[in-house]
C-alpha cells in the first residue's frame, strides 16, 4: 500500500469518527443522574415539545421540575405510562405531619394545564384548613368536597403515627359542617384545579398515589409524592414524521411552533422536505475543539 493511500485511509477513518461524534453531540436526548431525558422533555433550549419548555433543570445531577407553585425533585419519568413522580420536602407522610403552611402544594400555569396534571389516582389530603377555607364554602351540611380518592382517604390516614405526635383527637370525623371542619380533607386535583395552601388556608398537606392494581394494606404502605400524568394532545404525528426521517424534534424561537431539526437545517415538517434524499442528512460541522483535535490527530499521524 502506498504512503499516500495509507494516509488517505487514515484521514477518512478519523474524520468519519469525528463527524459521527459531532452528529451525536447534537442530539437532544440527555441524562440527569440516572434519569433519561427524552422527548417530549428536554434540558436544552429548543429541544423537546413546546408544551414542556422551561420545565426541567439538572442541578448537581438532581433533576428538578419548576412550575408556578414551586420546584420539585423528579424521582422518575415513566415514558410508557406518560407520568412523572415528584417529591418536595414539605409533603406530610404517614410518619411525619408537616404544618406551618410550608408546602408547595401543586398549581400549574394555565397554559400548561392541557399538557400535564396530577393523575386521577393521586389524592391530596389537606390538613388543618380554616373554617373560612374555600374548600368549605358552598357545601351546606355534610356535603363537603372531602372524599375517598382511589381507595385512599383521611379516615385511613388518621391511623398514621404522625397524628399521635400532634395529639389527634379524631374530631375531624365530625359528620356536619356546623360542628367544625375536619382536620384532614382528601380531594382529587380535578375537583379544585389547584393545591395552593395559602389560598385554601390550610396548614399542610399530604399527597399519595396508587399505581398497583391491588389496594395496598393501609396508609403506611402508600406511595407518598405527586404522580403527574402528561399528554401530547393527540398522537403528535409531527414528531413521529420528523424522527422517521432522521430528525430531532424541537421548537422554534417563538416557543410555539414545532421544528424538525435536521443537522444544521430546520424544517417545519420533516427532514425529507429540505430537499435531500431520505438517506442523506446535513451535518452541522463547526470548527469546534473536537474537530480541531481531530485535525491535530490527523496531522500528527501524517508526521509519523
Amino acid at each position: 500500500m502506498s504512503k499516500l493511500l495509507f494516509h488517505t485511509l487514515n484521514l477518512f477513518i478519523i474524520f468519519s469518527a469525528c463527524l459521527n461524534s459531532l452528529s451525536n453531540a447534537n442530539s437532544c436526548r440527555s441524562y440527569c443522574g440516572n434519569i433519561t431525558i427524552d422527548y417530549p422533555f428536554a434540558l436544552q433550549y429548543g429541544c423537546g415539545h413546546p408544551g414542556f419548555r422551561d420545565l426541567l433543570f439538572c442541578i448537581n445531577d438532581v433533576l428538578m421540575l419548576h412550575i408556578a407553585s414551586g420546584s420539585y425533585k423528579v424521582l422518575n419519568i415513566d415514558y410508557a405510562y406518560q407520568a412523572l413522580t415528584l417529591h418536595e420536602p414539605h409533603i406530610s407522610t404517614c410518619d411525619t405531619i408537616v404544618l406551618g403552611n410550608k408546602g408547595n402544594g401543586f398549581a400549574l400555569e394555565s397554559w400548561r394545564a392541557p399538557y400535564m396534571n396530577p393523575a386521577p389516582d393521586n389524592v391530596f389530603m389537606l390538613i388543618g384548613c380554616s373554617p373560612r377555607s374555600p374548600l368549605f364554602q358552598g357545601f351546606p351540611g355534610k356535603h363537603l368536597p372531602c372524599r375517598n380518592v382511589s381507595g385512599m382517604s383521611c379516615e385511613e390516614y388518621y391511623g398514621c403515627p404522625g397524628w399521635d405526635v400532634l395529639g389527634h383527637n379524631k374530631w375531624g370525623g365530625a359528620e356536619f359542617f356546623g360542628s367544625g371542619p375536619p382536620e384532614c380533607c382528601a380531594v382529587a386535583y380535578e375537583a379544585i384545579k389547584g393545591i395552593n395552601l395559602t389560598k385554601l388556608e390550610c396548614e399542610g398537606y399530604s399527597s399519595a398515589y396508587n399505581v398497583a392494581p391491588l389496594k395496598v394494606d393501609g396508609p403506611s404502605e402508600w406511595s407518598y409524592g405527586i404522580r403527574v400524568r402528561y399528554s401530547l394532545q393527540g398522537n403528535d404525528e409531527f414528531c413521529g414524521a420528523c424522527e422517521a426521517t432522521g430528525g430531532t424534534c424541537g421548537y422554534a424561537d417563538d416557543k410555539i411552533r414545532q421544528l424538525c431539526m435536521c443537522g444544521k437545517v430546520n424544517s417545519t415538517s420533516n427532514c425529507d422536505s429540505v430537499g435531500l434524499s431520505s438517506g442523506t442528512r446535513p451535518i452541522a460541522v463547526k470548527m469546534s475543539p473536537g474537530l480541531l483535535m481531530c485535525m491535530l490527530l490527523w496531522i500528527t499521524t501524517n508526521m509519523i
